[in-house]
């Protein structure tokens, strides 16, 4: 039988940390576990990010009642992967948002995601029982759409595929913040298994054109600063090229998905082994870079079967 999945076997609760990164801006953080951002407006909070399960999302709004008392109002969730948006209705916001792409893929893949990433990673579903099902948003957008909190002003936008091909972001123009979720990461690794290896350069571009002041990732440490802000563009793009390029030369040899997991570890693993998640979305990183390689444009789902299937073939 093949070995399981790194992530079956972590079950280390992570340290929370909870970094303001902006007047009224925070970044809820757990070592590599999944991040959430908080923007706080005149009346009301908008959480972006909800968690994997509603238990997890409590966690985010102990800290948020550390800091005000205002209701929370709205929840963004920049893109559709159950570990992100399965804790939406513990904030009992009136508004979820997602982009149109993204709500469309909860209704073509949510609930093969949800069962998928439940037996990859089952320490971020603690408390799964209390999930009430797949979540929907109440509001959806194609390209951009502005929220004010008061006469805080929120933006929200699609920049690009990279992540997902529903991957948004948000702007807090006052304070030249922005929550990218998982397009950015901090010494973690990018997960790509629904990722568009080819566009996430010119995404990341995108980003950087704004040069804002900080960043709240989607994995890692809050971003505060230029500095961190350029360092965690580049360090991502060079995660996303180093596991593309050596995939896209196997396939285009006519190479078999073990090929490409051998010439992607050769070219990763001196660079990135140390980071947060890397042994996790490896497998799922070398059968995209593979797919996308020989001109699969859409992500295949991924369903618990698949994934056992890709992995006992990467096994040997």
């Amino acid at each position: 039988m093949a070995k399981a999945f790194a992530s079956q076997g972590d079950m280390t609760e992570k340290k929370i940390t909870f970094d303001q990164i902006g007047e009224g801006l925070y970044a809820f953080t757990a070592e590599g576990d999944p991040n959430s951002g908080v923007i706080i407006g005149d009346d009301s909070v908008m959480i972006v990010e909800a968690q994997a399960t509603p238990r997890l999302a409590n966690k985010v709004i102990e800290c948020v009642r550390s800091v005000t008392d205002k209701p929370i109002s709205h929840v963004v969730l920049t893109h559709y992967h159950a570990v992100r948006v399965l804790g939406a209705s513990a904030y009992g916001a009136d508004q979820i948002i997602m982009g149109d792409q993204a709500r469309a893929m909860v209704v073509e893949r949510g609930q093969e995601d949800w069962d998928s990433e439940f037996q990859r990673f089952p320490r971020l579903f603690e408390g799964h029982e209390s999930i009430p099902g797949l979540t929907y948003p109440t509001t959806t957008f194609s390209d951009d759409m502005t929220v004010y909190l008061g006469n805080r002003r929120v933006d929200l936008m699609h920049l690009g595929r990279a992540h997902t091909a529903g991957d948004i972001v948000i702007h807090v123009p006052d304070q030249n913040v922005m929550f990218t979720g998982d397009i950015v990461e901090d010494h973690s690794a990018c997960y790509c298994g629904d990722g568009h290896f080819s566009d996430w350069g010119d995404t990341l571009d995108n980003i950087a054109s704004f040069d804002v002041d900080a960043i709240a990732p989607g994995r890692g440490e809050a971003l505060v600063g230029k500095d961190a802000v350029n360092r965690a563009i580049e360090s991502t793009r060079d995660f996303v090229e180093s596991t593309y390029r050596p995939a896209a030369k196997v396939a285009a040899r006519g190479g078999s998905l073990k090929e490409a997991w051998d010439a992607v570890r050769a070219e990763c693993d001196p660079k990135f082994a140390d980071y947060a998640i890397y042994e996790h979305c490896l497998p799922f990183n070398v059968a995209r870079a593979y797919d996308e390689a020989r001109g699969i444009d859409t992500p295949r789902i991924w369903t618990a079967q698949r994934d056992l299937e890709m992995w006992e073939a990467l096994q040997g």
